[in-house]
């Protein structure tokens, strides 16, 4: 079995970091094994090295290594491209062909982005996972196969499985051993190595000189957040070595560079509709709450000012009572209109809360629209079952 070292050497991994490592030494003891191997880590960490590492360490690596990207092919072929089909099985299957598991026979078959198959391609897979036999598509027939099954993903598969469309008992066959590839962000020692390697290689393909950075621009390279992790990182130190003339590269050269990652690391994710929905729902409602508050002030002042200016009581009082004073701007002997500039506020007008704010608005709009819900949300600016949802989060009586 080959060290560390020379796996590195040997497939152009850089890096020294302890979480590398491990999943290297994983890599290697699974080796010898048949055992299905599963590979997690985000988009751009380097998957695909692992199953090579795999292959070429193992007992088939004089056979066929077969990598099939499953999120590339189209639903409607992959059944064929994995299993093969027979003449007629479909229009346009003009002859016999074999499949990837077919032509993969002794060897190892790679299965990146494993979360993409269809449940109707899983069902074939689980089988070839437990009994190593399938059919071609168009067949009775059934085939053996002998293959040793490396997959790849950088989706939840937990998550798909409680949404209904990744089978679990599918899962637990692949992943008979976890590989969890680290991302950049995790791996801070290696990144700078990475940088320099990478821009060395553009400066041997276009024969320029090499850029180097300085410790205020390393720093800064050490400290970013890499979502797109290597594959960015690859980006980046090839589009300043293009474009930048100078060779020594500053922070402030290599910022115009990095993407604002500040909703990276802090900011919640934002991975469905539904939660850009409730941010826009939210912020609209606190918009219209502050808006709603000052037009109801500034009336109040309004009424206030044009009861002074016109000499209005009101019962036992000439004047407005002690408790509004405050509210009310001092105007002058020859003029009493209305100052749009002097905007004032009661704290005790305000909405203890955020969720006050919020229950107020609905309330508000709701019984402008005599309890019409779909209406109040279309005042609202959002739809009827947000609104439904912010009635019950927020305790609203109907």
């Amino acid at each position: 079995m080959s060290n560390i070292t020379e796996v590195k050497q040997r497939f152009g991994i850089i890096g020294n970091s302890e979480l590398l490592n491990r999943a290297l030494e994983i890599a290697l003891r699974v080796a010898p094994t048949d055992l299905s191997v599963l590979i997690t880590g985000e988009s751009g960490v380097g998957k695909e090295f692992f199953p090579q590492v795999i292959h070429h360490n193992s007992a088939r690596k004089h056979n066929k290594y077969v990598a099939v990207n499953c999120g590339a092919i189209p639903e409607g072929t992959i059944d064929s491209e994995l299993f093969g089909h027979e003449k007629g099985a479909f229009t346009g299957a003009v002859e016999q062909r074999k499949g990837y598991f077919e032509e993969a026979d002794g060897g190892t078959i790679f299965l990146d982005e494993v979360g993409e198959l269809p449940l109707s391609t899983q069902v074939r897979l689980l089988r070839v996972l437990q009994t190593g036999e399938f059919m071609r598509v168009g067949s009775a027939k059934v085939l053996k196969t002998n293959v040793r099954v490396v997959a790849a993903t950088n989706a939840n598969l937990m998550r798909a499985i409680n949404e209904g469309r990744f089978r679990e008992d599918l899962y637990y066959r692949l992943n008979t051993v976890p590989i969890v590839v680290p991302a950049l962000r995790e791996r801070p020692e290696d990144i700078y190595l990475l940088f320099r390697k990478f821009a060395s290689d553009v400066a041997v393909q276009y024969r320029m000189p090499a850029i180097t950075l300085d410790m205020s621009a390393r720093d800064m390279l050490e400290r970013y957040h890499w979502r797109g992790n290597i594959r960015q990182l690859k980006n980046v130190a090839e589009q300043i070595s293009a474009i930048e003339s100078s060779r020594e590269i500053s922070a402030q050269i290599l910022a115009r560079y990095l993407v604002d990652d500040t909703m990276t690391s802090s900011a919640p994710s934002l991975n469905s509709a539904s939660s850009f929905e409730d941010m826009n729902t939210e912020r609209e409602l606190l918009y219209k709450v502050l808006f709603d508050m000052r037009n109801d002030i500034n009336d109040m002042k309004r009424l206030l000012l044009e009861m002074r200016g016109y000499g209005v009581a009101t019962p036992a009082h000439t004047e407005p009572r002690k408790e509004l004073a405050g509210l009310l701007p001092q105007p002058s002997a020859s003029s009493v209109e209305f100052d749009d500039s002097a905007e004032i506020v009661d704290e005790q007008l305000l909405p203890a809360s955020k969720a006050d704010m919020q229950r107020e608005q609905i309330v508000r709009a709701l019984r402008r629209n005599n309890g019409s819900r779909r209406a109040a949300a279309a005042e609202l600016f959002m739809s009827e079952r947000t609104l439904y949802r912010r009635i019950k989060e927020l305790g609203i009586d109907g």
